[in-house]
């Protein structure tokens, strides 16, 4: 059995892309926003949070975006209270997802790799979709961000690295 390596040797540790850090700081971001919109969610599941909110809404005055602050009113007059609860579970399930590629991409896991590619490539398809249905920029940018995701993760993760398959970078004689 060869001893382990305690050398400071940068050519002997591993080499671990900085982007992936990026990602993992980006899916913990997503997954603080589902958070907080859950519990948002919750809190209107009750009748009278709900009223509140759309009572609100229709008093703000706000002149450049009349049309969509009542198209919100509308929107949630047709959702009603009870629909609300659904919206924060699937927030929470959501946020468990980007929550374990963050997790795992942080502490450098090889699955998480490869998850994060699955999970965030799935969402494409419905990103364009939404994207050509509805444009905006933020969607644009949001689809653009996780398209370079998908490609960055799959050049990542079909890398050689020791340990999976590859050779050994300093292989000693028997």
């Amino acid at each position: 059995m060869a001893p382990a390596s305690t050398s400071n040797d940068p050519d002997e540790t591993p080499h671990y892309p900085a982007g992936l850090r990026i990602i993992a700081v980006y899916k913990a971001v997503k997954t603080i926003g589902l958070i907080i919109i859950a519990i948002a969610a919750f809190r209107l599941d009750r009748q009278d949070s709900f009223h509140h909110l759309v009572q609100w809404l229709e008093h703000l005055q706000l002149t450049d975006s009349n049309d969509m602050r009542w198209s919100l009113v509308h929107l949630l007059e047709s959702m009603g209270p009870a629909k609300f609860v659904a919206v924060g579970i699937v927030a929470l399930v959501y946020a468990a997802i980007f929550a374990t590629e963050g997790i795992g991409l942080w502490m450098r896991k090889y699955w998480a790799e490869w998850f994060t590619v699955i999970a965030t490539g799935s969402l494409v398809p419905v990103e364009l979709y939404e994207c050509i249905e509805r444009f905006s920029w933020l969607k644009l940018a949001i689809l653009v961000a996780n398209v370079l995701i998908v490609i960055y993760l799959v050049r990542v993760a079909m890398r050689p690295r020791e340990g999976h398959g590859a050779p050994a970078a300093h292989s000693q004689g028997s």
